[in-house]
């Protein structure tokens, strides 16, 4: 299983409004078939650490069964419409894919 997790730094001016049109086209993802889970949320509350970073806006979580649904994603009309809508709004993006054991 491959996990696709997704960090986001959005534009500050971004309003209450804005925020939740970028969460539900955080949610749109999850209904697509190569998706097997997804799940989004915000930077945690916890005691800053050395090795802790919190200063993320929302973080973006999906798991495919295999690499080749991974790649199938990437290149999907659903995938490509979340950027379309929202790449504009990104001021860091930061990605980290890893097969899980």
């Amino acid at each position: 299983m491959i996990r696709h997790s997704v960090y986001f730094w959005l534009d500050e001016s971004l309003d209450s409004e804005q925020k939740l049109r970028f969460e539900g086209g955080m949610r749109a993802l999850f209904d697509m078939e190569v998706v097997k889970n997804g799940s989004y949320g915000k930077a945690a509350d916890t005691p800053e650490r050395p090795v802790t970073n919190n200063d993320f806006d929302y973080s973006l979580f999906l798991e495919f069964d295999s690499v080749e649904d991974h790649n199938t994603y990437q290149t999907h009309p659903d995938h490509q419409v979340f950027i379309d809508d929202f790449s504009q709004w990104f001021k860091i993006v930061k990605i980290f894919d890893s097969e899980l054991a």
